[in-house]
């Protein structure tokens, strides 16, 4: 059990899908994706069921596989700010989480209009911190292969000390921010007033060496990829190790893994359905193309429901250009690939089988919302998690299950709130209060 003093209630977000394989978007019972009423009535039914925060991702180029558009994903949805802002106007209490780069922006530029999300909102606002370093994204800003991995959060952190220092200086006299580096060039003031919470709260997701020290540094909301409980509580030992290194307490930030959900009224019912889930996330057409990230090579004549392919991968580097690629896989891809040859033929699995098994998106909690909940009370009892970030599988209807099902029961055993005790993301959260500094 960690030494770590948990708090007593779970914080719950959700990552409304944009792009990615967990989303079945097809579905016929799904809403329309893209549409503004589906935001209003997802972001709706979450601050009914009390949730901290409705939490966008955001892509900057059209995903693609082996320099092709990736047609099997849904795509058109507008800038996060922008439809964060429409929802500010339909929605009191939930927070509004963004994610927004770090190496494609200009701090002065970015900090003004989270700001702006800010004030609008009431104090609801987060602001996801992300870094790319890949050149199929660089390319879309004539940048190309602009920053080497660990050079990301170099000018990550310096970006988010430029921001932290504009929110701040709002209505100060030597309010000028100056900044003149090879990472970050600016000379700039507040001009947006702070809001009812001070400032966006930060959030940050990153697994590497260098993502989990720009988190200990400067996160109050970790998203993390860890939900297996001996990993996620290895991991939140880690991390508040490196927060009292940074001289911040371990109750300074919350730890929120992303996290798949699937209910049923009986465990089997449960597993059953995860089984439906993951057929339709992984079907022959998205296993092909998954595998041709590895093996480099075009693979359409291939059966997805016969054996894996009988040629080797290319020894060309990982195409990573559908999107994130698990940071376990980055390396060592032929090696890898040989350990899913031994897998599939131990098991006799076909190319679809095989990706169903080893593909990264997975329902994480599958059962009655009784015996959930109890796993979760577990989780947060014990200091591995905070709460969770969840990643519906169906739109509306995988939420309005944990709303309807799941939080009863969560509410039942005292780990869950039953009202709103404050009105900006801050508050849902329990964090500290900042300084009075640039608020209105």
């Amino acid at each position: 059990m960690s030494p770590f003093a948990p708090r007593p209630q779970l914080h719950l977000g959700v990552f409304y899908p944009g792009v990615g394989a967990q989303l079945i978007w097809d579905d016929p019972d799904a809403l329309p994706h893209t549409a503004a009423d589906t935001f209003v009535r997802v972001a709706r039914t979450l601050e009914r069921g009390l949730f901290d925060a409705f939490f966008l991702g955001e892509g900057l180029r059209v995903r693609e596989n082996r320099g092709r558009v990736f047609d099997l994903d849904a795509a058109g949805r507008p800038d996060a700010i922008t439809q964060l802002s429409a929802l500010a106007a339909v929605t009191e209490r939930i927070g509004l989480v963004a994610t927004q780069n770090t190496t494609y922006n200009h701090p002065a530029d970015l900090a003004r209009r989270l700001a702006g999300l800010d004030l609008l909102s009431g104090g609801r606002a987060g602001w996801n911190v992300v870094t790319t370093d890949n050149a199929w994204t660089g390319a879309n800003f004539r940048h190309g292969g602009w920053l080497a991995h660990e050079r990301r959060y170099e000018r990550a952190d310096r970006f988010i000390d430029v921001a932290k220092e504009l929110w701040s200086s709002w209505g100060r006299p030597d309010a000028t921010v100056e900044r003149d580096d090879d990472l970050v060039r600016l000379t700039a003031t507040a001009t947006v007033p702070g809001s009812p919470q001070g400032r966006p709260v930060l959030f940050q997701a990153g697994d590497s060496d260098g993502g989990r020290e720009l988190a200990a540094r400067h996160a109050e909301v970790v998203f993390s990829a860890h939900t297996e409980y001996g990993k996620a509580l290895a991991y939140a030992t880690d991390l508040r190790a490196r927060l009292a290194r940074h001289g911040r307490p371990p109750d300074a930030l919350r730890i929120l893994p992303g996290a798949g959900v699937v209910l049923g009224d009986t465990q089997d019912d449960a597993v059953e359905k995860a089984r439906w889930v993951r057929e339709q996330q992984v079907n022959g057409a998205r296993a092909t193309a998954w595998l041709e990230q590895y093996w480099g090579t075009d693979l359409s004549a291939y059966d997805p429901d016969g054996p894996l392919p009988d040629i080797e991968p290319t020894a060309d580097e990982l195409d990573p250009s559908r999107g994130t690629v698990a940071v376990e896989h980055r390396t060592g891809k032929l090696a890898l690939v040989q350990k899913w040859r031994a897998l599939a033929a131990e098991r006799d699995l076909s190319i679809k089988e095989l990706v169903r098994e080893v593909s990264p998106v997975h329902p994480t909690f599958v059962g009655t919302p009784g015996a959930v909940a109890d796993e979760w009370a577990r989780y947060l009892r014990d200091g591995a998690v905070d709460g969770f970030n969840l990643a519906p599988h169906t739109l509306p209807t995988s939420v309005d299950d944990v709303v309807d099902l799941l939080v009863p029961e969560l509410q039942e055993r005292g780990v869950y709130r039953t009202e709103y005790r404050g009105s900006t993301l801050r508050d849902h959260l329990g964090l500290p209060p900042l300084p009075t500094a640039g608020r209105p």
